[in-house]
């Protein structure tokens, strides 16, 4: 009888293997017939609502039925087989539920001498490891990075992380747009308008403001008689690209490296690397081939001139993959795209982090696949997320309505710098200021981005974003650093050899059980893409921290056993809060 799904987590927390395997030995004694996995106890144990209930609770209603026995029942049966010890110091039934109670010297050994080992970060966490290729950050040549990209980039590095730390096997790509009528706008306006010199630096940045300054003017230029001639130049334009050869060909090839290396630049301060660049204008041409096949094949119908499939069953409408004038279009792309990622890299999952005003695209494409027989359509995958605004409202690239990516950051550092650091000034060097400076901007930046559900707007506030108080990373990157100076300023050298037991008050028996719940936290993350699990629980821990700081005296506590056992426990803290952050991207400073 399958009661409940077997858990994807290996059982790697050494204390829930050690209830699960207490409770698999009382069910045996007790209920000698009935069948039940040592993993499966391991999935359901849970938490009491309080810690004087204890740290783990085991459910045992879902047994009730096969059992014929009321919950309560087969609790108070199976705390008669367990027999107390040093680590599991207390069972006690509870309703539906077997509390245990666990002594902080299981905490100790089995979980904080592992986490300052740093053991416990390295260990399997799941046994599920489909290839998986995650493609994010999608930017547009031709147009400037601002702030609202920071959010699909964040996310993305963040989900890559935390797969490989759950030992998935992750390709990270990006598929920039380099194609398209984005791209022959500001070409046209280059070619035919600019009268400003090109300038050494930055040529990236200031390709962005002339694609802006070309899309204004052809917006005023509609419903006069340039609007034609307009239109038929950019047409040329997009011909010359297709074919590779032309005036303006060679000028795209020239812009497109500006556009790059603005990428490259943004990428390298965010410390991110793809294990793969598509770009748009790669899958141009065999996009258009696929689609006349499939349309020779009859998978595909024509309508009006275009070429496309009917999709009105589905209540998808119909998707055009060639429009009448012989082009291509996004989903004509997409397609194209997907085949190759899966023939190419052997891949078996495919996840799109586009934000949600795709969402009928995807579901158009994924459609597409699907019904041309594409075995692995069922195996991609769009992952939405709402988009970020400024307090005053949304911004545009296409009205010049931006914040700069580039401009932010050095704005974000100058602020840092002249907030907090200056003090520092003489007793730090200036590289260690311009580098905490550069940490702290990243860690706000990157944390804002992904501390927010994917399905909820962000509001980007940079003084809000920068708080040393509340739910932010320069917040988080604080505890980090403070702990670190705690642990210089002791002077202690910490050995094998710690009391944990001594670690008796709420606020420290509250942080042992929060540090063991790390991995499992990472692994729902990965198993539902939610960066904001991590977040919500790296935030938990810092304000516990912060608790049992102002409750449990340290360098002032005359019981040097004491002392050294809440040194360990800060230590654990800041080992587990560093590679938290780093999972989403983010540098633990050591002092700020």
């Amino acid at each position: 009888m399958k009661l409940f799904e077997v858990p994807m987590s290996t059982m790697h927390n050494p204390l829930l293997k050690l209830v699960a395997t207490k409770i698999k030995s009382a069910l045996n004694e007790t209920f000698p017939d009935y069948e039940i996995s040592e993993q499966q106890i391991y999935g359901q144990i849970t938490t009491p609502p309080n810690l004087k209930l204890g740290q783990f609770a085991f459910p045992c209603f879902m047994m009730a039925k096969e059992l014929k026995k009321g919950p309560p029942q087969i609790s108070a049966q199976l705390k008669e087989k367990i027999a107390t010890n040093e680590f599991i110091t207390e069972v006690n039934p509870a309703g539906p539920y077997l509390n245990f109670k666990i002594s902080s010297k299981a905490f100790g050994e089995f979980i904080l001498k592992e986490i300052i080992s740093e053991n416990f970060f390295t260990q399997e966490i799941t046994d599920v490891k489909p290839k998986t290729m995650i493609e994010y950050s999608q930017p547009n040549t031709h147009k400037e990075m601002h702030v609202g990209h920071m959010r699909n980039l964040c996310l993305g590095n963040a989900l890559v992380r935390i797969k490989r730390y759950c030992n998935q096997d992750v390709l990270a790509t990006t598929y920039p747009g380099d194609s398209g009528t984005h791209v022959a706008k500001c070409l046209w306006y280059l070619k035919n308008h600019n009268k400003d010199a090109i300038p050494t630096e930055e040529k990236g940045a200031w390709l962005g403001r002339i694609y802006s300054t070309a899309n204004l003017l052809l917006e005023d230029q509609l419903g006069t008689e340039k609007e034609e001639q307009n239109r038929k130049e950019l047409t040329e334009i997009l011909r010359q690209l297709e074919a590779e050869s032309g005036e303006f060909y060679d000028l795209w090839v020239e812009t497109r490296k500006w556009s790059i290396d603005l990428m490259n630049e943004a990428y390298d301060w965010a410390n991110v690397q793809f294990d793969r660049w598509f770009f748009e204008s790669e899958v141009d041409r065999p996009s258009l081939k696929t689609v006349k096949e499939l349309y020779n094949k009859g998978l595909l119908v024509e309508d009006q001139g275009a070429i496309g499939m009917d999709l009105s069953d589905d209540k998808l409408g119909f998707c055009i993959l060639i429009k009448s004038d012989g082009n291509g279009l996004y989903a004509t792309k997409d397609v194209e795209l997907a085949i190759k990622k899966f023939k190419d890299f052997g891949i078996e999952k495919n996840i799109y982090i586009v934000d949600e005003r795709q969402s009928f695209h995807f579901k158009q494409v994924f459609k597409v696949l699907e019904k041309i027989g594409f075995p692995q359509a069922k195996d991609c995958h769009h992952l939405p997320y709402d988009v970020v605004e400024l307090p005053d409202g949304p911004m545009s690239s296409r009205k010049g309505n931006i914040v700069p990516l580039m401009e932010l950051i050095h704005k974000m550092e100058a602020t840092i710098k002249n907030n907090y650091l200056e003090k520092y000034r003489g007793d730090w060097t200036d590289a260690e200021i311009e580098e905490t400076a550069k940490i702290v901007a990243n860690g706000a930046i990157k944390y804002g981005m992904v501390r927010v559900d994917n399905i909820r707007k962000i509001i980007f506030d940079m003084n809000e974003w920068l708080k040393l108080d509340g739910d932010t990373g320069p917040y988080l990157q604080y505890v980090h650093a403070r702990i670190q100076s705690l642990i210089a300023k002791s002077g202690i050298e910490l050995d094998a050899n710690i009391e944990w037991n001594k670690l008796e008050k709420e606020q420290e028996q509250a942080l042992l059980l929060k540090l063991q719940a790390f991995n499992e936290v990472v692994l729902r993350a990965h198993e539902q893409n939610k960066t904001i699990l991590l977040t919500g629980y790296l935030f938990e821990l810092g304000k516990l921290y912060n608790s049992f700081y102002a409750e449990c005296p340290i360098n002032k506590e005359s019981d040097e056993e004491l002392k050294k056992a809440r040194l360990a426990l800060s230590l654990s803290v800041a080992k587990t809060m560093k590679v938290g952050l780093s999972l989403l991207g983010i540098t633990a400073p050591q002092k700020m």
